[in-house]
């Protein structure tokens, strides 16, 4: 297919070529990879100016997006494509193969960089969902922080960069600039930028409006921004909440665990930890079901799977990608429903993107990055939701990115007067910081001090 590039995708591709260290934060959609390899095909085979060029990504991503994309489209087909996956003795024979690009997965760039020591034979590099990397305590971060300053070039590529505020900025951008712009240690960049908030078990930082435009002026001459409302036409998104109502037992069930979990925290103030395990057991009773003690799944009602059976006769016949957050519901929806299909593979893709899947289940960390969706449905049902900002966008962009012909419509199944009501809202007003994780717990157990 010939590749015929928009403007925006042609100003990108200058300033990869013209600059050393780039952060490319274009949103879900513009089309980040092939616009990264067209790059990466002139300065490998025009400019001569990189040999190797690694590209450490989500493992999905990296066994499927980047070499289809080669195959895909005529001016990139003779790029030479590994993927390092596998087993660690079939890593090491890919990483014997010659090519021009390889590919790992976030979970081996330790492995990589302990594997081949000094011998590190990538003059590029590229961060593919760069965000992902905004944990300076993770081990990826710590492993590519030893060797990112050996690549004379190095390109982030996220439409997320700072899902949840400024302060995940300062690892990304220590990946890209080695510290120059936000400090050479996060203590740098917290003294600098950050408020501090110091709470009993924990302490808050967040950045002010003023050291938000500091910032921004720090970035400018490293980071390109876009949204893609600004450079494309896509067809209109809807955004509808269903309200379940929970039975009389359910809503029993749901009850008990609030009144449980205000009588476990006593007078102490709830913590980071304990309001995860709360959320996780208050969402899970919403959702349907509840691992006991021994990790068996514990049905409580089937409100939700009603709800979904409602919206595949709305649907008639259109294909619906759902979302799911514990193992449980797949399996409940693949008993109620035996026409749904697990997004597991390449084959599950294609199949998809061919009109062949009634019902595609996905798990939203598995299938946010990367993923071409777009071509097998429009209609997106979240029969549980995420805690987190940027794999609900993400997944959510899996339809909603170019080459979609038909309105994105994006369900919620949300059970009423359920902690549910909070994480939605939460996620609507894009406040998924710890703090507000904790506020909505508080404010679903009646403020539990």
């Amino acid at each position: 297919m010939k590749f015929t590039p928009h403007d925006y995708q042609r100003y990108c591709v200058k300033e990869i070529i013209a600059k050393p260290h780039i952060g490319l934060f274009l949103d879900m959609g513009l089309g980040k990879t092939v616009t990264t390899l067209t790059a990466l095909d002139h300065l490998i085979c025009a400019d001569l100016a990189v040999e190797r060029a690694l590209v450490v990504a989500p493992k999905r991503v990296v066994t499927d997006t980047w070499a289809r994309e080669c195959e895909k489209w005529d001016h990139l087909s003779h790029l030479r494509v590994v993927a390092v996956a596998g087993t660690p003795e079939a890593r090491r024979l890919a990483l014997q193969r010659e090519a021009d690009i390889y590919l790992i997965s976030r979970d081996n760039v330790k492995w990589l960089v302990e594997t081949l020591g000094r011998r590190w034979p990538f003059d590029a590099l590229v961060l593919d969902e760069l965000s992902s990397f905004k944990n300076p305590q993770s081990q990826r971060f710590k492993a590519l922080r030893r060797v990112s300053g050996k690549c004379e070039r190095v390109i982030g590529l996220t439409g997320t960069p700072a899902p949840n505020g400024y302060v995940d900025l300062w690892s990304q951008i220590f990946l890209l600039d080695r510290g120059q712009r936000l400090g050479r240690t996060l203590s740098d960049f917290r003294r600098t930028y950050c408020e501090a908030s110091v709470r009993p078990h924990f302490t808050i930082y967040s950045i002010s409006p003023e050291n938000q435009r500091r910032i921004d002026a720090k970035l400018r001459d490293l980071c390109i921004s876009m949204r893609a409302a600004d450079y494309l036409s896509l067809p209109p998104v809807t955004h509808i909440t269903r309200e379940i109502t929970l039975d009389a037992s359910a809503r029993k069930a749901y009850e008990a665990m609030k009144e449980e979990a205000v009588l476990a925290l006593g007078g102490e103030d709830i913590i980071g930890r304990t309001a995860a395990a709360i959320m996780n057991k208050l969402l899970q009773i919403a959702s349907g079901a509840i691992y006991d003690e021994d990790g068996a799944t514990r049905e409580i009602h089937d409100a939700k799977l009603d709800a979904l059976e409602d919206l595949i006769e709305e649907a008639q016949g259109q294909p619906l990608l759902v979302f799911y957050s514990y193992q449980f519901d797949a399996a409940r929806i693949q008993k109620r429903f035996p026409q749904a299909r697990m997004l597991d593979g390449d084959d599950d893709i294609a199949a998809w993107n061919s009109g062949r899947v009634p019902i595609m289940l996905a798990y939203p960390a598995s299938c946010g990055h990367g993923l071409n969706l777009q071509e097998g449905g429009h209609i997106i049902v979240w029969f549980g939701l995420t805690w987190s900002l940027e794999l609900y966008q993400q997944a959510n962009a899996r339809l909603d990115r170019q080459g979609q012909k038909q309105p994105v419509m994006i369900y919620h199944l949300i059970a009423r007067d359920t902690i549910e009501s909070q994480v939605l809202r939460a996620i609507a007003e894009k406040a998924t910081t710890q703090a507000a994780l904790i506020d909505c717990v508080k404010a679903e157990i009646g403020g539990a001090s």
